[in-house]
């Protein structure tokens, strides 16, 4: 348990001080007690700072009383809806990195998660290998250096976008994408390393005109990929998530 008293309010760069400079906070809620020493013994050995809970309502205290880094959530709580606690803890804090586990591999469930906000998502039982990748990875978008979308131009391995001019480069060649291709990278840019679902896409980019599907998004992403990847069908920027989404992945 972390004791240090820190303002509930305190700002960003205060955070990002706080997670450069020391181990990530990580906060579990979950209720299955084998899970939590699991992820206990993984973490602690590793030297991130734990802070743990198995419900709900306690997480949601945690969370005044000092913002994690990252959360780690397990989607069947006794007291709340998994997939509305994203919800609540997306409006407290936008930008934090959060993983589901869940014993729920129904498609369904994991599209609702995705929709609620969640970065990522992985079935119970989880292999641990993998759970620390993908916490690393979640963990990069809340380091200093972290591209977001406030800034001018955004960079990553060979890709450079400048949002004021709207150009867009690879490998220091200009590249040219339609007005959809640009808003539906942008989006993704913003997001960066979390999977938006089919349907928040084509929400955001094309409204609620139901003529648009997946197939239509396919189309969009597949041309984005000729013209952003090396190799399109090896892509290293636009991942799909099966019967989920998209991610534009960094690093």
């Amino acid at each position: 348990m972390d004791h240090h008293v820190v303002h509930p309010h305190f700002d960003r760069e205060a955070r990002m001080k706080i997670l450069s400079e020391n181990h990530p906070n990580v906060l579990v809620v979950e209720d299955d007690t084998e899970t939590r020493h699991q992820l206990r013994s993984m973490l602690s050995a590793r030297n991130y700072r734990l802070r743990e809970t198995a419900t709900a309502s306690e997480a949601l205290v945690q969370m005044e009383a000092l913002p994690p880094d990252v959360v780690i959530l397990g989607l069947q709580l006794p007291d709340m809806n998994g997939i509305e606690l994203i919800r609540k803890l997306r409006l407290i804090e936008p930008g934090l990195p959060i993983l589901a586990l869940s014993h729920d591999a129904n498609e369904t469930h994991k599209l609702n998660a995705f929709d609620a906000g969640v970065d990522d998502f992985l079935i119970k039982p989880f292999v641990p290998g993998e759970l620390l990748a993908r916490l690393k990875v979640a963990l990069r978008r809340a380091l200093p250096g972290s591209m977001e979308t406030s800034e001018r131009v955004f960079r990553s391995n060979d890709i450079e976008v400048d949002f004021n001019s709207r150009q867009v480069r690879v490998a220091g060649k200009d590249v040219h994408l339609t007005p959809t291709e640009y808003n539906l990278l942008r989006l993704l840019i913003r997001h960066a390393n979390r999977v938006l679902s089919h349907h928040c896409l084509l929400r955001e980019i094309w409204g609620n005109n139901k003529k648009f599907d997946t197939q239509y998004l396919r189309v969009y992403v597949g041309q984005l990929r000729r013209k952003l990847e090396f190799d399109p069908a090896r892509p290293r920027f636009l991942h799909n998530e099966p019967g989920i989404g998209y991610r534009f992945q960094t690093g």
